[in-house]
């Protein structure tokens, strides 16, 4: 029997390994092998990483069982999971595990580990599995210091919603054109583009920065003038607002481009309206089959949303 040093509720988030994801696709470890070696890649670096993650995953909740009352729970499942109110969630991996956690949690704190920092540079695991052991318990006292994030939310007319905590892409699911009406304020227009990213402060080191660099260097060669542009240094993780970025717009006859990028804010929420009879999507967060559709008739806002995520520090 485990001598807990309370009863509060720990949820342990993992992940599976790229060896996992190996072994599931191709059903053995030898049919694994064989397909990464074939291609000429070294298998020993995927089963190095796989014993790396295991052996942190073992560490974790031995300290947690120690802790609480831990439930380990797999990244697949995380969406259709109930979390309590009062629960602490840890997750083990990179950051953005943790962002795609973070989304699904509604004031609940996590604490982010990091299972390899040989591999692994993430600011949102900030912790390694022995610091658990003073960092929990703290916690649970109200003794760490806690970090506030905003999340942008994507609310339909068909009553689903869909939060980001890095970024929205709203566009086609495929590399074609998407066709929405957008607006902002007391401007509006019919655009057709590749799509729109709402980036959050927590994702503008991410696409936001991107997006924001290759226009500078376009500019910039267009004009002769070479142009460095950066994402705001006011753009904290916690800001009010968001920003938006069209992608390639594409004025015609029937579409314009006058509105590519701008702020977000509670006054001022993005309208869009799409015009896409299929293949148009909402994803957040980099992952595509975590979407929402929003084909002809969809109507999106998106806002700040009312939530934040709150990571341990």
């Amino acid at each position: 029997m485990i001598d807990r040093l309370t009863e509060n509720k720990i949820v342990l988030i993992t992940r599976r390994t790229r060896l996992a994801e190996l072994i599931v696709r191709f059903n053995t470890l030898d049919q694994a092998r064989f397909y990464v070696e074939h291609l000429g890649a070294d298998f020993a670096d995927y089963q190095a990483e796989d014993q790396c993650y295991q052996a942190a995953v073992q560490d974790t909740q031995h300290r947690l069982e120690r802790l609480g009352r831990m439930q380990a729970l797999e990244r697949a499942y995380v969406p259709n999971f109930l979390f309590g109110a009062r629960d602490t969630v840890v997750v083990l991996g990179q950051d953005g595990l943790v962002a795609n956690v973070l989304k699904y949690l509604d004031g609940q704190v996590l604490i982010g580990v990091n299972p390899d920092p040989a591999r692994i540079e993430g600011v949102l695991v900030p912790f390694r599995p022995a610091d658990l052991d003073a960092v929990v318990p703290a916690v649970f006292a109200d003794r760490r210091p806690i970090r506030r994030v905003t999340m942008a939310e994507a609310r339909l007319n068909t009553g689903e919603t869909l939060y980001g905590v890095n970024d929205l892409f709203i566009g086609p699911r495929s590399h074609t054109s998407a066709r929405y009406r957008l607006g902002i304020g007391n401007r509006a227009e019919d655009q057709s583009s590749s799509g729109i990213i709402v980036s959050t402060g927590l994702g503008a080191t991410g696409w936001l920065r991107s997006i924001i660099c290759g226009a500078g260097g376009i500019a910039g060669a267009l004009s002769g003038h070479p142009l460095k542009l950066a994402a705001p240094r006011s753009f904290q993780w916690d800001a009010d607002y968001l920003y938006f970025s069209v992608r390639e717009p594409w004025p015609s006859r029937t579409s314009a481009a006058g509105i590519a990028f701008g702020k977000i804010t509670a006054a001022t929420p993005l309208i869009l309206e799409s015009r896409m009879p299929e293949g148009g999507v909402i994803f957040s967060d980099g992952i595509e089959s975590d979407f929402v559709r929003f084909n002809a008739g969809a109507c999106a806002t998106i806002r700040v949303a009312a939530r934040q995520g709150r990571l341990v520090t």
